[in-house]
């Protein structure tokens, strides 16, 4: 639309779109407002948080949860793809992802604690999400972090971004 006195342009949205739950998060987090999340899982994405606090730093500044997880970001960082560490995924639910890379929007999860039966929940409960959505999805386990030079190459591949 256009305003008559000066002909400037604007947008005039649904009121659908107005009361996304995403857009306005991430217009406060713009805005530097603090929201309140309204997780359905408060324990598990609070309580995930607080029990495993980010202490392990990458040669690229990001703080990490966990050994793997700065092996990963410093061979994300030493191979030049660009990276986000815990992003919220662009959508309604509270969920947010190891590693996010933007060159192909994929997400990598790395899948650390496998004997834990809150943690396998949690896991099937995530990629379900993934799945519904359709994001691109690299999954890393332990096994993978000894050969990450073999192993993240081949799976960044399939999504078309190369490493160097």
């Amino acid at each position: 639309m256009e305003y008559d006195k000066t002909g400037v342009p604007y947008d005039n949205w649904p009121e659908s779109i107005l009361q996304n739950k995403r857009l306005i998060e991430t217009v406060n987090e713009i805005n530097g407002v603090e929201t309140k999340s309204e997780s359905t899982n408060e324990e598990d994405s609070l309580g995930f948080r607080e029990k495993f606090v980010a202490t392990h730093r990458a040669a690229d500044g990001h703080y990490v949860r966990s050994r793997a997880e700065m092996l990963i970001d410093n061979w994300l960082y030493m191979s030049e793809i660009a990276h986000a560490y815990e992003r919220k995924l662009p959508i309604e639910e509270d969920v947010y992802s190891d590693f996010y890379l933007p060159v192909g929007k994929v997400y990598i999860e790395y899948w650390g604690l496998e004997n834990d039966p809150k943690y396998s929940q949690r896991k099937l409960d995530k990629l379900k999400i993934y799945e519904k959505y359709g994001f691109n999805l690299i999954e890393l386990q332990d096994a993978d972090i000894q050969n990450l030079d073999d192993i993240l190459p081949k799976k960044l591949l399939k999504f078309g971004i190369q490493a160097y």
